[in-house]
C-alpha cells in the first residue's frame, strides 16, 4: 500500500499553501499601522469622563495612532489601563479590521455625594468611590456625616433604593448621618425635615413615605409640616 500518492501529495500541498498564506497574511497585518482611534461610551449616563482623556490614555506619551503598528498593542494592558480609571466601570479594547483601535467604555453611576467636612466625592451605584468630574455634576442626593464600615452597605443599598425610583430620586436632595446612626432627609419641594430613623426596615419606610405623600399633597397639608417622622414601621407621625 502506497502512503504517498497523488492524492495525499495535493493535500499536504495545499495544506502548506493555505499555513503559508495565513502566516503571511497575519505578519503583514501585524505591521500595519492603526489608522486612527475611537472612543464609544455606552450607557445613558452623561459624560463624567471626556474623550480626549480616554483618548490619550489609548495612546501613550501623545502619538497619533497612525504611527503606532498594530504588533506593538498590547490590548489587555490599555483595558487594564481604562478600568483602573476612577470614573470607568469596564472598557474592552480592540482594533477593527479595518485598523481602527476602539475602545468601548462603560462609566461608573454616581448614586450619591458625599460630604465628609474635607472633601467631597461620588458613591457609585456598586458602592465605589468616584470623583468628581469638571466635565458634568451629577443631580443625586448630599450625603452628610460620618459613612463608615459599619453603615456602608446599608446606607449603599437605601441609596440605590432612591436611585432607582422615580419618586424618591426626584424628591429626596439631601440625608445626614447622625453619630446615633439614625438618618434625616431632606425634600426637594418641601421645607419639612424627614425623620428616618435607622436603615432597618428602610424600603418600608419608603414605602410608608410615598403612600404618606400621595394622600397629602392632595389637601396642600404639606406645606403645613416641619417634621416627617418615619421611626416607627408603617407609621408617619407629622409635626406642624
Amino acid at each position: 500500500m502506497r502512503i504517498f500518492n497523488w492524492t495525499n501529495i495535493r493535500l499536504l500541498l495545499m495544506i502548506g499553501v493555505v499555513l503559508f498564506l495565513f502566516s503571511f497574511t497575519l505578519k503583514r497585518n501585524q505591521n500595519r499601522k492603526l489608522t486612527k482611534s475611537v472612543v464609544v461610551f455606552v450607557g445613558e449616563n452623561p459624560l463624567f469622563l471626556k474623550r480626549e482623556t480616554v483618548d490619550k490614555l489609548l495612546i501613550e506619551n501623545n502619538q497619533k495612532a497612525s504611527s503606532i503598528r498594530k504588533e506593538k498593542l498590547a490590548l489587555n494592558r490599555l483595558e487594564r489601563t481604562l478600568s483602573s480609571n476612577e470614573m470607568v466601570e469596564q472598557s474592552d479594547v480592540f482594533v477593527s479590521i479595518d485598523g481602527v483601535l476602539k475602545a468601548v467604555v462603560k462609566q461608573k453611576t454616581p448614586i450619591a455625594r458625599v460630604f465628609d467636612g474635607n472633601d467631597s466625592f461620588y458613591i457609585d451605584y456598586e458602592g465605589g468611590v468616584m470623583p468628581l468630574s469638571d466635565n458634568f455634576t451629577a443631580r443625586v442626593p448630599l450625603v452628610t456625616g460620618a459613612i463608615n464600615k459599619k453603615n456602608n452597605d446599608k446606607v449603599v443599598q437605601l441609596l440605590r433604593v432612591i436611585y432607582d425610583d422615580d419618586f424618591l430620586k426626584k424628591n429626596i436632595i439631601a440625608i445626614q448621618i447622625m453619630p446615633s446612626g439614625s438618618l434625616k432627609m431632606l425634600n426637594r419641594n418641601y421645607d419639612y425635615q424627614i425623620n428616618f430613623g435607622g436603615t432597618a426596615n428602610f424600603e418600608q419606610k419608603f414605602k410608608d413615605y410615598k403612600a404618606f405623600f400621595q394622600k397629602a399633597v392632595l389637601d396642600s397639608s404639606l406645606y403645613k409640616y416641619k417634621k416627617i417622622d418615619l421611626r416607627f414601621t408603617k407609621q408617619v407621625v407629622c409635626t406642624k
